[in-house]
């Protein structure tokens, strides 16, 4: 875990200064000014603390520790300043949330004290945010396995959503990940209360009744509602109910985890990955998905539609065998849809296998409901 201290001040010597009264306690990094101090952040980060003058030409320091809580909400921050005033005090306090407010010249003592105190709390928080995220990815693990054996093909798109998401989030750098890998994966949740057959036309593109497509366009609502009462997923819910609006609101529900430029980000985020699978979904080429999504009337980012452009789909080494349903493992992706013997469908070709999806394939073969073998990609 990071225990680094980051000092940022214009002065050099005021630098100098901090390495040298804590070099034996911690492990202090400087930075001149607020630019310099952005970068290591994110360049060379984590940091447990960031200690900031206030008064620095350019980027002040209430203006610099609002911007390091946005690209690391963890960081504990802390100012530093000879200009004690309330009006300072304030600024840092409501731009940056700052830990601790310190006046310049300021004793050994009292700077040790404050940066342990700090690291304390930083890993408070860490703490309680990887407790949090195992508490939470272990529920919706569960929803997702329960999606995968209600829904192959709900389950199919949320895994490629998924991947587009995860590509979109990496390039722009955004915190908490999961976050959004999470809205994303149970974005199709909402599809379990709709027929099969509705699910595999509208993912296609074929024309719906008038009813169906409003029951279709319901089910991000209904997702919405099955999560509400789950404590801490109150981003993700937001997120997937703005899959199909027509535009992202730029005002988004305050969330403890998130500061709200980066849920809006989230949602117009999901929001092209789901319109982006609908078009390969038709067979489309990357290049020329990207081509019409930089045309299409419902408003997405250009800076997000470029970012696909060298999205890569997910491969791994695979060779075509036939494989006996006693012998299907996790990872493998069927090549053919599984009917019963009655003709109803249990799965469409191109789902992943997942346990949920193995033992009921198990159980179909156990009952000679479905053929012995089954085509599939198997991992090399």
């Amino acid at each position: 875990m990071a225990n680094k201290i980051l000092f940022v001040d214009d002065e050099p010597a005021f630098l100098q200064g901090y390495k040298i009264m804590l070099r034996s306690e911690f492990e202090v990094e400087t930075a001149t000014g607020g630019e310099e101090a952005l970068a290591a952040v994110q360049q060379h980060g984590p940091y447990a603390v960031v200690v900031s003058d206030m008064q620095m030409p350019g980027m002040n320091g209430a203006e610099l520790l609002a911007r390091v809580r946005q690209v690391a909400p963890e960081t504990v921050r802390m100012m530093l300043t000879a200009h004690a005033d309330i009006n300072t005090a304030m600024d840092a306090v409501n731009q940056g949330n700052i830990f601790r407010f310190l006046t310049k010249p300021c004793d050994r003592e009292v700077l040790a004290q404050a940066v342990t105190s700090g690291l304390v709390q930083y890993h408070l928080v860490i703490a309680e945010k990887e407790l949090l995220e195992k508490t939470l990815l272990g529920s919706i693990k569960v929803l997702t396995e329960v999606l995968s054996a209600v829904s192959p093909e709900a389950f199919g798109r949320s895994v490629r959503i998924t991947h587009c998401v995860h590509h979109l989030a990496v390039k722009f750098h955004l915190p908490s990940l999961w976050l959004f890998e999470a809205a994303a994966m149970l974005s199709q949740l909402g599809c379990i209360a709709l027929d099969p057959e509705v699910i595999q036309a509208a993912y296609i593109g074929t024309s719906l009744s008038p009813e169906d497509q409003a029951r279709f366009a319901g089910h991000p609502q209904v997702a919405a509602e099955l999560l509400a009462h789950i404590p801490r997923l109150e981003p993700i819910v937001w997120m997937i109910s703005q899959q199909f609006a027509k535009e992202i609101p730029q005002q988004a529900p305050q969330v403890p985890a998130l500061p709200k430029e980066a849920l809006v980000f989230g949602a117009k985020m999901l929001k092209l990955a789901v319109a982006f699978d609908n078009l390969r979904m038709r067979g489309i080429p990357i290049e020329d998905v990207v081509a019409q999504l930089r045309h299409w009337s419902a408003g997405f980012d250009p800076e997000l539609v470029d970012a696909l452009s060298d999205m890569k789909p997910e491969r791994t080494t695979m060779e075509l065998r036939k494989v006996p349903v006693s012998a299907l493992t996790t990872g493998m992706i069927l090549q053919q849809d599984v009917q019963t013997r009655f003709g109803l469908l249990v799965v469409a070709k191109g789902q992943e296998v997942t346990h949920p999806l193995l033992a009921r394939l198990q159980n179909f073969s156990r009952a000679r409901l479905i053929a012995a073998e089954i085509m599939a990609l198997v991992p090399m």
